[in-house]
């Protein structure tokens, strides 16, 4: 399988919108799309109206991690907004969970499901064989730039044995401390999808296509697999 950038677009330049999702379009493989509501996590970041707007200059496809107490009441919004992918977090929906699920489906867009650093696998193992992508947090919740949580790298490998053993096809995709140092590591525990912010891809350059440049060469140098 090979590995996809997905670019946080909460760490972008929001003075230079147009012209980074431009470059980001010929860099990428997708956009995520953080929704927080100020209750699940302390921060309120972006929104089902920040997503039509960057939509009409999109060609890659949204996915939307949904860092909400009740993710039903932005599930439309978002995918009539344009996401191709919504994830919400399992700790937000044990009672409804189905019908969660179900509801993202029938919105048209792929189900994903997130796990903060603290959840076990085992927390959503009913439903594994349901989703399209499992979202690893490797930080804490609601904030770009936290160190990253080593004890990650087990909980992804166990994702990645899971889905073998069983059959299952969701993709692993990593929220949190994607980069250099964290690349090479990530990838041989079995990370098909990695979100990068600041230290991943925004920091590396002031000029966009300079730092997508750098980061792609990156992580080629730590993985030994071009993108």
């Amino acid at each position: 399988m090979k590995p996809e950038i997905s670019v946080s677009l909460m760490c972008m330049d929001f003075l230079d919108m147009k012209h980074q999702i431009e470059v980001l379009d010929q860099n990428v493989d997708g956009y995520h799309i953080d929704i927080m509501d100020g209750h699940f996590c302390k921060n309120i970041t972006l929104s089902p109206d920040f997503m039509k707007a960057c939509k009409r200059a999109m060609k890659k496809p949204m996915d939307v991690h949904l860092m909400t107490t009740t993710p039903n009441d932005w599930i439309d919004a978002c995918a009539q907004s344009g996401a191709a992918m919504i994830s919400p977090h399992a700790e937000t929906i044990n009672t409804d969970c189905y019908r969660t699920l179900n509801r993202i489906k029938d919105a048209g867009c792929q189900i994903g499901i997130t796990l903060n650093p603290a959840t076990p696998l085992s927390y959503c193992k009913h439903y594994l064989n349901r989703i399209d992508v499992m979202t690893i947090m490797t930080v804490d919740v609601g904030f770009a730039g936290q160190p990253f949580i080593t004890e990650m790298l087990d909980k992804i490998a166990e994702a990645k044995r899971l889905r073998e053993e069983n059959g299952w096809h969701y993709k692993i995709m990593i929220d949190g401390s994607c980069n250099q140092r964290t690349f090479k590591r990530l990838y041989e525990a079995g990370a098909d999808i990695f979100v990068v912010g600041s230290s991943g891809l925004f920091s590396l350059d002031p000029d966009l296509q300079t730092a997508c440049n750098k980061m792609k060469a990156i992580f080629e140098q730590e993985t030994g697999v071009k993108l």
